[in-house]
């Protein structure tokens, strides 16, 4: 009787989405699931010269996983985050400028950190964006946050843990690394992340508006479009690593790692090798995950706004030589398609031994869950689940384990639907 319970529930689910209906529901309190569709992610555009296009192979060894999402906590107020201090407490960042504790499912009672009254949320993506602990945290006790101000500018700033109660922040601690004037109100990118050096990395958006009318992001004498390295263990606010790529070069900012993004809003570090994927959000027509190998050296030209993914955003000008094409896309107008990348991180936990090495991102809108893996021949990448969640960002705990928030509030954990597998395959397959 409870598998049949199971197989109703599924069917529902797998009648709505042939019948289209998306919807934008509050965040689910059971889990969800869905078999991945089988297929390859889209091609190049017809105004684009045949370019080198992530493999996708139709059979691998990760054809046989399914993921589900399984709520963890609810009731935030629109998530932007989850991430960890190098224990076993969640972090969860607000938009309008909290960040609270979670431990084991249950929120602390007070805030770990509110700057809501330096926050400026008006537009939809605005706000406090994201926090990274220090990789020495627990000796410092030092974190940073990247937020967008009353003004609708960038901010990036130190905070400091309570010396008196290590489960609340110090508010007036603030020093503030870098402020960036922001030209429209979209595309700040956001997302601070400590890498394998020890440097600070910063993403940040080309500007807003549409197409980069700017040309921000392909500009090395401006921050915006770029993924920045900093050193904040030296002289304060911050120095420039001496290995930057472009220091020395007097018409670039030595701040910049890497350039030609359209809005970065989820990077992240494999923790095994050290390995970078950007999940970029793109303009139109696709979305993309870049990568940069461990060994990079920096100044990596990832496209924008020569290239959107794959495809040439500017035709009359568009020459991909010396540019980084994506190892993942998919296309807005496909059927695997949506609106909005949400980048995540190459699965290195205990749990779920199969899913190790590969990288797991989703979409804002479509909901669908991405496994991507290199092969002997490439990159490639599938659907492997599909939820309802308005998924604003990805998160990695201490022990490995993935996170999705939700923007409707919840913070779910991500795994493996064994159970759901075994008895729903042979009646899609079949």
């Amino acid at each position: 009787m409870r598998y049949h319970k199971i197989f109703a529930f599924l069917l529902v689910v797998l009648l709505l989405s042939s019948c289209g209906i998306t919807g934008q529901a509050a965040a689910p309190t059971v889990p969800l699931a869905t078999i991945a569709p089988t297929g390859t992610l889209g091609t190049t555009p017809s105004a684009t010269a045949p370019l080198p296009m992530p493999t996708e192979t139709a059979v691998t060894a990760l054809n046989d996983i399914s993921l589900q999402v399984e709520l963890l906590a609810d009731g935030f107020n629109l998530p932007t985050q989850v991430t960890h201090a190098g224990d076993e407490r969640l972090f969860v960042v607000e938009q309008d400028g909290r960040i609270w504790v979670l431990r084991a499912g249950v929120r602390a009672l007070e805030p770990f950190l509110d700057i809501a009254d330096r926050v400026g949320a008006a537009a939809n993506e605005q706000g406090l964006l994201s926090v990274a602990f220090h990789p020495r945290f627990a000796e410092l006790g030092w974190f940073f946050v990247n937020y967008t101000d009353r003004q609708g500018d960038t901010v990036v700033a130190r905070y400091q843990r309570d010396p008196t109660n290590p489960e609340r922040a110090d508010p007036n601690s603030a020093m503030v690394l870098l402020q960036i004037a922001q030209p429209a109100a979209n595309h700040n990118g956001g997302q601070l992340k400590f890498g394998p050096d020890g440097y600070l990395y910063i993403g940040t958006g080309d500007g807003g508006n549409a197409g980069d009318p700017w040309n921000n992001a392909q500009n090395l004498s401006n921050l915006l479009g770029k993924l920045l390295r900093i050193d904040v263990d030296g002289v304060e606010p911050y120095e420039v690593p001496t290995n930057n790529p472009f220091v020395g070069q007097s018409e670039a900012r030595p701040e910049i790692w890497a350039y030609g993004l359209r809005n970065p809003w989820r990077f992240a570090f494999d923790r095994a090798t050290g390995d970078l994927f950007i999940a970029d959000v793109g303009q139109s027509a696709q979305e993309e995950v870049n990568f940069q190998p461990a060994a990079s050296r920096g100044g990596e030209n990832y496209g924008w706004r020569i290239m959107e993914g794959t495809g040439c955003y500017e035709p009359a000008a568009c020459d991909p030589a010396g540019l980084e094409l994506p190892i993942a896309h998919y296309l807005h107008r496909s059927a695997e398609g949506g609106c909005s990348i949400t980048g995540g991180y190459v699965y290195r936990g205990m749990r779920y031994p199969a899913l190790q090495g590969a990288y797991l991102y989703t979409d804002y809108c479509s909901g669908n869950l991405w496994l991507l893996h290199p092969t002997a021949t490439g990159w490639q990448s599938r659907v492997a689940g599909k939820t309802n969640l308005q998924a604003t960002s990805f998160g990695e705990g201490v022990d490995g384990e993935l996170y999705l928030v939700d923007r409707a509030g919840g913070v779910y954990r991500l795994g493996l639907d064994e159970p759901l597998t075994r008895i729903w395959l042979p009646l899609v397959q079949g």
